[in-house]
């Protein structure tokens, strides 16, 4: 990361690539136990948060985001009532799942407890559920909650995670996909981030298809979506299910919503289980 005259840049050495934002301000900065957060006023983007110095959201276009690692594991799933979010703590993906009237606990676990207290006073509107009934957060470490919960008691886990380095880097492997899968309940399915489909396709996505599948899921499927701040501003979601192949999602109930969202639809839903053929044929050699 660097920040010469008001100009945020994240560069993506391994890939030859950055990502700059014009700063008006740098309004906080500070080290967690865990990981140092910031926070920037842009001039185009709204705020921006960084963690360690890479991107982790703005204002202007995190609801790509946090709809799509939302809505369509929760319409593909016949129905979700117990959700479970790991990592996640800007608390949008949160308040994504309870817009769903079927979901009657939402349980957030999120190692820092800044990113949330950070989230709820630079980005309020994504933390507009956190004093919902139905919301549970916790600040643990997630690969070791999942350890310890008690088998076949979640519908959905959405794993929400920074990239897979660090403390995040357990949220990609076997032994707690393993644990994921005792965890859900006969049916339930799991949503995992999973980078660039243009940057990541033959080592991060692949390579988290075949790790679900050796945890013992049945069946994976990747769902790419445009994110503009994120490497290759192209981004997706893997999800798996515990058992028999993914359902067609539930498309009428996707299209008779009754709440409001910017990017998501079915029809777009439709559409992004269309693979592009070179993300095809990567994950079927």
């Amino acid at each position: 990361m660097s920040l010469d005259n008001s100009w945020f840049s994240e560069p993506f050495e391994s890939c030859g690539t950055a990502f700059s934002l014009k700063i008006k301000a740098k309004l906080h900065e500070e080290q967690s136990p865990y990981q140092k957060i910031a926070i920037y006023d842009t001039e185009t983007f709204g705020k921006l948060m960084t963690i360690d110095g890479c991107v982790m959201l703005t204002t202007r276009d995190n609801f790509l985001y946090h709809e799509m690692m939302s809505h369509p594991a929760l319409f593909s799933h016949p129905n979700p009532q117990n959700v479970v979010i790991i990592g996640g703590g800007d608390c949008g993906t949160l308040r994504e799942v309870l817009k769903h009237q079927s979901v009657t606990s939402a349980t957030q676990v999120d190692i820092d407890e800044r990113v949330t207290k950070l989230s709820e006073i630079h980005f309020p509107e994504l933390c507009t559920s956190n004093g919902d009934p139905r919301a549970k957060l916790l600040f643990v470490d997630g690969v070791q909650w999942m350890k310890d919960s008690p088998e076949e008691s979640v519908d959905l886990i959405i794993v929400d995670s920074t990239d897979p380095v660090g403390f995040a880097e357990g949220l990609f492997q076997v032994p707690f996909f393993k644990d994921c899968l005792r965890v859900l309940k006969d049916g339930g399915m799991i949503v995992q981030q999973s980078e660039s489909p243009l940057l990541h396709g033959e080592t991060i996505i692949k390579n988290l298809h075949l790790t679900m599948k050796e945890a013992g899921f049945v069946d994976t499927q990747t769902i790419p979506f445009p994110q503009p701040v994120y490497p290759s501003g192209w981004w997706s979601a893997t999800m798996a299910r515990k058992t028999t192949a993914i359902p067609p999602f539930r498309e009428t109930d996707a299209r008779e919503k009754t709440f409001e969202t910017l990017y998501y639809n079915a029809d777009l839903h439709k559409g992004s289980l269309a693979l592009p053929t070179f993300l095809k044929n990567i994950l079927t050699t």
